[in-house]
């Protein structure tokens, strides 16, 4: 028996928020002894499947293969087509559960195969228990992490997307194979499926992605450098796309810039935008209202930069700065700049 895991790219490696639900994976695995398949569809892009690095952290973090999914005009991101690979892989009886990062393609992957399958879709779970034949014990977050709620799923193939903004960024300890052999010194192995698609599964499919536009996906970035109603407009965003480049980040905007029209809604962050889970999230004249903060809470290190000390995110970040922005952001890409120099 074994848990597919649906990962994606994030320029030449794999997306924090996959690997993390690679690691939810393996917790899900490891009651019945499952293993854990990691599945990637379409062509590897940037990435590189036969780099040692890339196969041994996809081991750490819980894998014990991985399945290269193509097929005929499957060149990108293609949901229905993904979804009907995954549906495909699951058939036999021998996968118990599939699982993906809730991130906009995860939970749309994921959405799909339930409409495929006729089977529910449980969303931003936290973790996720075998209790019985067909019956898992789920806590999920509701209400954009507010709340914690305990649900029973009864589904032949249980469909999970992880809150990957809850889940340890690190790989889980490595564990011991039966012959004593660690995982993490294994080699993965890596088989190649054909999926059976139909021309209406490639309907809809993505002809650009962010890093072929030239930017960096803010559901995957490392780093964020986020900016709110302190900014003043539209022309303060420049320093912080300077900076975001600098970062190799992707810039994100509370609610008030995108209800003003200074920066498009895309690029929000929040209950109402995209969760968010990097490395590094420096936060640029932002209050740190509830809706805004339920989207960047994943964030491993907050700092944030505004002229009130009593602002709310103060009080949520790591690090604080207090002062103009308009002056501490262009010394700071300064500093890069010359250190780099």
């Amino acid at each position: 028996m074994s848990v597919l895991c649906l990962l994606e790219w994030d320029g030449a490696g794999i997306a924090p928020a996959s690997l993390r639900a690679l690691s939810f994976g393996a917790a899900v695995a490891a009651p019945t002894g499952d293993d854990v398949t990691a599945v990637l569809a379409g062509p590897p892009g940037a990435g590189n499947v036969a780099d040692d690095a890339l196969r041994a952290e996809l081991t750490a973090f819980g894998a014990a293969a991985l399945c290269l999914v193509t097929a005929e005009g499957l060149t990108g991101y293609a949901p229905v087509a993904w979804a009907r690979a995954l549906q495909q892989l699951a058939d036999g009886g021998t996968v118990t559960a599939v699982v993906a990062a809730a991130t906009d393609r995860g939970s749309e992957v994921l959405a799909h195969l339930g409409a495929i399958t006729g089977l529910p879709v449980a969303a931003n779970c936290l973790s996720a228990v075998p209790a019985g034949a067909g019956c898992w014990q789920l806590v999920r977050q509701r209400w954009a992490g507010s709340v914690l709620e305990d649900a029973l799923l009864e589904a032949p193939l249980a469909l999970l997307t992880v809150a990957t903004d809850a889940i340890a960024a690190e790989p889980p300890p490595a564990a011991a194979d039966a012959a004593g052999t660690k995982l993490a010194d294994a080699v993965l192995p890596v088989r190649r499926f054909t999926a059976q698609l139909d021309d209406a599964d490639l309907v809809v499919s993505a002809v650009e992605s962010a890093a072929e536009a030239g930017g960096t996906s803010l559901a995957t970035a490392r780093v964020v450098v986020g900016g709110g109603r302190g900014v003043g407009g539209p022309d303060g965003f420049a320093p912080l796309e300077e900076l975001a480049s600098l970062l190799g980040g992707a810039v994100g905007v509370s609610r008030v810039v995108t209800s003003q029209g200074w920066r498009p809604h895309r690029q929000q962050v929040g209950q109402t935008g995209t969760k968010i889970s990097p490395e590094l999230y420096l936060a640029c004249g932002i209050s740190g209202a509830i809706q805004h903060m339920a989207g960047c809470l994943g964030a491993r290190h907050i700092v944030a930069i505004n002229t009130d000390p009593d602002a709310p995110i103060m009080s949520r970040a790591d690090y604080a700065v207090i002062g103009d922005l308009a002056e501490i952001i262009p010394a700071l890409v300064a500093a890069i700049r010359d250190q780099r120099d």
